[in-house]
């Protein structure tokens, strides 16, 4: 049986959890714990980094060349309209789970645990929020200054740009289209050669998580967490069945493809360590590149869908930790700021907790109840994580779907990327729909 890369992943998380275990009770001081971390964090991170390394031009070159392959500006226009109202459903219906649950469940009523001094200070700052620097930041002031930051929706609006240029140059463009198209081609080459590496570092991110926060931690916090994962659960059951309505049984098999994405976006928290993957696997499953490079990067920054309901599911929470009372309005009002500033969140550090901190303030709600989430953070950030990488990949295949693009999957038992996988990284314009 051919270990994929999906075993080598799981087998690399239960791996790290029994090892970060291990160095939890050998080192029980706080600060030893997390030095031993920092030797952990250290693999992952040097992981990250080269995955950071590859998106800007895996996102501009697969975006610029998708964009150029449908030709008709007209066309672009309407794949973007479709994928932005998709976006903004899927985000208010996340916004309201959350709200939903948290009214329903009140998991800060039955905290039991001391609050913060409302004096406290969380070292987050929400500055960044505001609805003039988001508009502002959308703009690059350089190109090559958006991609050295891997600054995703400015890179987006570069290549929108650059992409309808050469739409509307025609062929006198299509030196620089196959230029882009080769880039794509090594790019996704060197994806391979990273995705290789992916179990050492979930290994190394879920000891380092384990090591310094040890399992008690979610003990402590064992009804929370489950309570927010309940409500994960049920927007991935939605998520599922609105993927339903269009394809049908093939949601199923869509879960099936992208299941090594999600791994890895669980065990790393981090989306972007999922895109180049879920980008590939959506391609077996028959979403045409030119729409899939076209939607996945404008999800990072408006389809952040368990993002977005932990935001409104953590600020009641701490609401209700606080004995504070939202009213229906108030709380129609907290869904209508969070649908604005949660478009800015791809370009903040500690997306979710700024976004929480600002929206706190909007209602006199103690910032520093955030203190209260922040040692488990870590662990939530990990089912946020998954939860935005399942949407995203339905709103691809939704968009393809509407379009009648939607081809049939590419056969093959090993859906996973290994090493003796990387040699069939391909992309062309006669078969764009496999990788």
């Amino acid at each position: 049986m051919k270990f994929n890369l999906t075993a080598r992943i799981v087998l690399g998380m239960l791996l790290g959890i029994c090892t970060g275990y291990y160095c939890h009770a050998t080192f029980p001081d706080p600060q030893a714990a997390k030095e031993v971390g920092s030797y952990f964090s250290l693999i992952a991170e040097l992981f990250l980094r080269l995955i950071k390394m590859i998106i800007a031009p895996l996102v501009f070159s697969t975006l610029v060349v998708g964009v150029a392959k449908i030709g008709d500006v007209k066309s672009v226009g309407r794949i973007g309209v479709r994928t932005l109202g998709w976006f903004l459903a899927a985000s208010f219906v996340s916004l309201l789970l959350g709200t939903l649950i948290a009214n329903w469940l009140k998991p800060g009523a039955t905290l039991g645990l001391p609050l913060p001094a409302v004096t406290a200070s969380t070292g987050l700052s929400a500055n960044a929020l505001s609805l003039k620097e988001f508009v502002v930041h959308l703009v690059p002031r350089s190109i090559t200054e958006a991609m050295a930051s891997n600054e995703i929706l400015q890179i987006v609006v570069f290549a929108g740009f650059f992409s309808i240029a050469l739409a509307t140059l025609g062929d006198k463009a299509k030196g620089v289209v196959d230029l882009l198209n080769q880039i794509s081609h090594v790019m996704l080459k060197v994806t391979g050669y990273v995705m290789a590496l992916a179990p050492i570092a979930v290994f190394a991110a879920i000891a380092n998580v384990v090591t310094t926060q040890g399992l008690s931690v979610l003990l402590t916090y064992g009804r929370f967490m489950g309570e927010f994962y309940g409500g994960l659960l049920t927007l991935w059951l939605m998520l599922t069945f609105a993927g339903y309505l269009f394809i049908g049984k093939r949601v199923f098999s869509l879960i099936k493809y992208i299941r090594t994405p999600m791994l890895l976006g669980f065990s790393t928290a981090s989306s972007e360590s999922a895109y180049p993957k879920t980008l590939e696997q959506l391609e077996r499953f028959g979403v045409p590149n030119r729409i899939a490079s076209f939607v996945l990067p404008i999800g990072y920054s408006f389809n952040l869908d368990g993002t977005m309901m932990y935001c409104t599911f953590a600020t009641l929470f701490i609401a209700q930790a606080y004995r504070i009372h939202l009213s229906f309005l108030q709380q129609a009002s907290m869904l209508a700021i969070l649908m604005l500033t949660s478009k800015g969140m791809a370009a903040v550090p500690r997306a979710s907790l700024v976004v929480i901190a600002a929206t706190l303030g909007q209602f006199n709600i103690p910032e520093a109840g955030l203190l209260l989430i922040m040692g488990v953070d870590p662990f939530l950030d990990m089912g946020r994580t998954v939860t935005n990488v399942l949407g995203n990949a339905v709103a691809s295949v939704v968009v393809a779907k509407w379009e009648g693009e939607l081809g049939e999957s590419v056969s093959g038992e090993d859906l996973g990327v290994g090493i003796k996988d990387i040699g069939i990284v391909t992309i062309s314009p006669e078969q764009p729909h496999s990788v």
